[in-house]
């Protein structure tokens, strides 16, 4: 109850308790409570000053409590004699919903308290989370509480008054959009993002047939406009590709960065770890060939990998074609071939492809064009893939025209005139379309623009009048998971501000459909679906809400066959031209720009860069010696008349002349937290080059950035072999080939070096009864795609620093993604590496602490008791592996009240002044315990308890358990051959050790 009740006193009353409290201190009774309590000297301390000391205290607090009593209303509580069924309060609860990312949607959990969200869980039952989310996800929760939110509707850049904001959008859509100001539709179009809500098209459905002449258009800044033309251009139907990357044991990845942000879901990294987890010498891996122009997280993962520029793929792929003899006589080869070290590459791709025909696997990244992915289609197909490790699935909804073609003909219409009412559902077209189309100037042209958006954005300003949109854990809907599969999408809390509506509810108002609230929408189309209102559909439709996925909403797989004629005729005439080129590609912070106001996400280091809060312009080091340029000297790209002035940043197995550029950032209306970060790449993106862009001028611009990275990038050279990179990844990381582990299985034994330990203290550890927690972490399967790190500080209420903090080195995530390069700088390879608190169980830090505020527990945690740390950081000086965090200023000083809504509590939320790091989740251990006691369990499951990092992680690399229990994956993962301690001849026996990265070579 959110009221405070206040106690009224009166004077009598109070008269009577000083009286009464009088007599009792003079009472032998009362000082013989003291001598009990306190001890027999205590009798000097309530003499009568004391006495009247107290007697002070008291009335001063009375007086406090009257003067406040008069200040507000007497209030009267009621019980609630009749409870919630199945409700605890203060317990949390997990709800089933999904999460739509680009073109991509996935099934997740969320977990809230007392009807408040504070974190993402992937959905064990969705095929495409099976219990994993990716970093997006889990801060998406954190989007939800942003200040910077549209906290109420605004018309002509002025809020509504508060008081009428659910009146005040009512009569904008009821008066403005009314049917017969409307006609026919002539005049009416709606913009939106994809639409993979089955609801929604239906929606859109009954808005066209009844206004005929209205258009609706869909755009994507991350689209896959080209990979929807590919299969169009092949098989002559729209149908969709569904690769099973687990079944594959050769994959050929052409400028794909499926285990990156390429597909949207954490699908891929699942199903490719399973095929890199070794428990024997008698397994087996997948093998993984790589062609791309930047370095991808798939990139690191891959046994062979080539850097080609994006716009030679179309040639590496003719030349796969040409090996594997695709095509017959109808398949011409485009372009050059290449150098020798591409020749091989094709070669031996080729001919491992042919040995695992049926289990084979080559895909195209969605940058490529239309004919490529025609090509790759037409491979698979002669390999006998199709059925196996790719199936085709057709869409019923697939729209019959590209986004891009429907969006050139809008901004043609907006330019002209002829569009009078313009719906806008969320995506912030105004920043996200292509430079040329100058949507938001013809925006500005309709005379009802009206825009459903999340934060005041680039559209926001430009729009008429402003909707606040409902968060997705707001709101009612349903989602498509890219094979078909529907998810329910349940709002967890109430919308926090006035007026906020979902694009269902802003669409059934415009085609005056009989259900208006989100919820009535979705239930009674899906109701309808499940055979109309009785008892059968309503318990499918409570499964369904409770599982997190509709039964039987599958696409039908479709049986197609490539036409090798017109994909051939598709390639001619598109080869590359010389001169630079720049490579578009989603950020790792804010992905087309959606995230670019949420901290947690700009704080946390780019995968393979290891850049903060910035993005910048990523080139080889031959193209750097090229321009004259070194890291954060500024460089200008140029084309069509248009420019972008951005940082340098030089990246080992970059291609020569290729530009790598992410999107979403250098935002121009956006909120606090994305203010001033970053550079605008949508500037230099056009309508031509949404992939990438060829024949582009590229020169050194003047003066310098200051770029902040959380690992020690600088000292690249031509020879990563000859620097102290390497020498320090060879301290930390244990890497062979698959052969060669087989050969020797004991390798990482040959490593460490292990001093007499004479004098050394070694603790007793009993591993005979309790639990004895530990953590294995497979460097085989881990990418380094940050999903265990943002979990963990959504977990645990870690605080985002900023810019300025983290170049001093003062960043405060628990979990370190360490990334190391090896090898030469044209060609290196790449290990990424999970590091947090080791929990020692001869801890250096637990020896030097002066006040004892890192102990060891009997369960081996190595804990931090908050209260008693000082922050003399003489525990982080003494730690080898550098995981502990301080506080060094109040990082939650003028939090908003509404972001404290994400706080999880079950965790402390720190002041300044002390010690942080990891406690594998101490908070979920305990929970677990108790929950067993109260279920009469003695034995906790192996399983049961999973740290934030373990859960969320996609490649389950992370395992977590009872290292006493011989059964334990963790237990079983440590007796591995593979299995190592880091830094092991230090002798401080961490209790988190790792397992060997293995390659698998041609």
């Amino acid at each position: 109850m959110s009221e405070l009740v206040q106690i009224k006193i009166s004077k009598e009353t109070g008269q009577q308790y000083w009286r009464s409290l009088n007599q009792l201190t003079g009472t032998a009774e009362f000082k013989a409570w003291v001598d009990r309590e306190f001890g027999a000297d205590a009798d000097a301390t309530f003499d009568g000053t004391s006495r009247r000391n107290i007697l002070k205290l008291m009335a001063a607090s009375f007086g406090l409590a009257g003067v406040t009593a008069c200040r507000r209303p007497v209030e009267h509580i009621v019980p609630n004699v009749k409870g919630v069924e199945d409700y605890v309060p203060g317990r949390k609860y997990f709800y089933a919903t999904g999460m739509k990312l680009g073109q991509a949607s996935t099934g997740l959990l969320a977990v809230a308290y007392d009807g408040r969200p504070t974190k993402i869980e992937g959905n064990p039952e969705h095929p495409f989370s099976q219990g994993a989310a990716n970093a997006f996800h889990q801060a998406s929760v954190l989007s939800l509480y942003d200040p910077d939110r549209v906290t109420g509707p605004m018309q002509g850049g002025n809020r509504v008054d508060p008081k009428n904001a659910e009146g005040a959008v009512n009569d904008y859509l009821n008066g403005t959009f009314a049917a017969d100001k409307l006609g026919n539709g002539s005049g009416l179009r709606i913009l939106s993002e994809s639409v993979a809500s089955p609801s929604l098209a239906s929606l859109r459905t009954a808005l066209l047939a009844k206004y005929p002449n209205a258009k609706w258009v869909e755009w994507d800044a991350i689209t896959n406009t080209d990979v929807q033309a590919g299969a169009q251009l092949a098989f002559g139907q729209p149908v969709r590709a569904h690769y099973a990357i687990e079944k594959a044991d050769v994959i050929v990845s052409l400028d794909d960065d499926f285990l990156g942000l390429d597909h949207g879901t954490v699908l891929p990294m699942k199903e490719f770890s399973r095929r890199r987890r070794i428990t024997s010498t008698n397994d087996t891996m997948n093998r993984l060939y790589v062609a791309e122009s930047q370095f991808s997280v798939t990139g690191s993962g891959a046994d062979h990998r080539i850097r080609v520029r994006s716009s030679e793929i179309r040639e590496v792929a003719s030349s796969l074609a040409k090996a594997l003899g695709v095509g017959g006589n109808q398949l011409t080869v485009v372009g050059q071939e290449g150098d020798e070290r591409r020749r091989k590459f094709i070669e031996v791709a080729a001919k491992d492809l042919q040995a695992s025909r049926g289990k084979s696997l080559v895909v195209a990244g969605p940058r490529q064009p239309a004919a490529v992915h025609a090509l790759v289609h037409l491979i698979n197909q002669s390999l006998g893939n199709v059925g196996s490790t790719v199936v085709f699935h057709r869409n019923p909804d697939a729209p019959a025209r590209t986004q891009l073609e429907t969006l050139k003909e809008l901004s043609g219409e907006l330019a002209g005139g002829s569009v009078t009412h313009l719906v806008i559902l969320g995506g912030n077209p105004v920043y996200t379309a292509p430079v040329d189309l100058q949507l938001g100037a013809n925006i500005a042209k309709a005379a009802n623009a009206v825009y459903l958006g999340l934060e005041h954005d680039e559209t926001a300003k430009v729009a008429k009048f402003v909707i606040p949109e409902a968060h997705y854990l707001e709101s009612w809907g349903d989602t498509t998971a890219p094979n078909g599969v529907v998810t329910i999408t349940q709002p967890i809390i109430q919308p926090l501000y006035g007026g906020a509506r979902s694009a269902l509810e802003v669409v059934a108002a415009i085609a005056g459909h009989k259900d208006r609230r989100g919820y009535d929408i979705v239930r009674n189309f899906w109701t309808a679906k499940l055979g109309g209102a009785n008892d059968a559909s309503n318990k499918v439709w409570r499964k369904a809400l409770h599982d997190g996925v509709v039964p039987n909403t599958e696409w039908p797989v479709a049986q197609v066959s490539a036409d090798a004629a017109r994909i051939n005729a598709a390639l001619q005439g598109s080869a590359s031209r010389g001169g630079y080129e720049v490579v578009f590609v989603p950020s790792w912070h804010s992905y087309d720009g959606r995230f670019a106001n949420n901290g947690w996400m700009q704080e946390v280091p780019d995968p393979m860069t290891k850049l903060s809060w910035d993005n910048a312009a990523l080139m080889s080091i031959a193209t750097a010696k090229k321009l004259g340029v070194w890291q954060g000297d500024m460089i200008v790209i140029e084309r069509g008349g248009n420019s972008l002035e951005i940082p340098a940043f030089i990246m080992p197995g970059q291609a020569d002349d290729s530009i790598t550029v992410a999107l979403g950032y250098g935002r121009s209306e956006v909120g606090r937290v994305g203010k001033g970060t970053g550079f605008n790449a949508y500037r230099v993106r056009t309508s031509d080059a949404l992939g990438f862009a060829t024949g582009v001028n590229v020169r050194k611009g003047t003066g310098t950035y200051h770029l902040v990275t959380t690992q020690d990038h600088y000292p690249v050279i031509d020879d990563l072999g000859k620097n102290e990179a390497e020498r320090r990844a060879g301290v930390f990381i244990r890497e062979t080939t698959l052969e060669k582990f087989k050969q020797e299985p004991d390798f990482v034994k040959h490593y460490d070096e292990h001093p007499p330990l004479v004098g050394v203290y070694e603790p007793p550890v009993n591993y005979d009864h309790g639990y004895q927690w530990g953590m294995a972490i497979d460097l085989n399967s881990c990418v380094g795609c940050n999903a265990c790190t943002v979990a963990c500080q959504a977990e645990n209420n870690i605080p985002v620093v900023g810019k300025e903090q983290v170049a001093r080195g003062r960043e405060m995530h628990w979990i370190r993604l360490d990334r190391y390069f090896k090898g030469s700088g044209d060609e290196p390879e790449v290990v990424t590496q999970p590091v947090p608190c080791m929990q020692c169980e001869n801890a250096p830090c637990e020896n030097v602490c002066p006040v004892a505020a890192t102990v060891h527990s009997p369960e081996g945690l190595n804990d931090m008791a908050y209260n008693r740390c000082v922050g003399t950081r003489y525990c982080s000086n003494n730690c080898p592996y550098k995981v502990r965090r301080f506080n060094f200023l109040d990082w939650h000083k003028g939090t908003q009240e509404s972001q404290k809504m994400v706080w999880n509590p079950d965790v402390t939320v720190r002041m300044r002044g002390v010690m942080e790091k990891c406690n594998y989740c101490v908070q979920r251990i305990q929970e677990k315990k108790i929950q067993a006691k109260a279920e009469g369990r003695r034995v906790i499951q192996d399983g049961e308890i999973q740290p934030a990092c373990m859960q969320t992680c996609p490649t389950e690399a992370i395992v977590f358990g009872n290292m006493n229990d011989p059964n334990s994956r963790v237990a079983m993962l440590k007796k591995q051959q593979r299995n190592y301690a880091m830094l092991e001849e230090l002798n401080v026996r961490p209790r988190t050790t790792y397992l060997a990265k293995l390659r698998n070579p041609h």
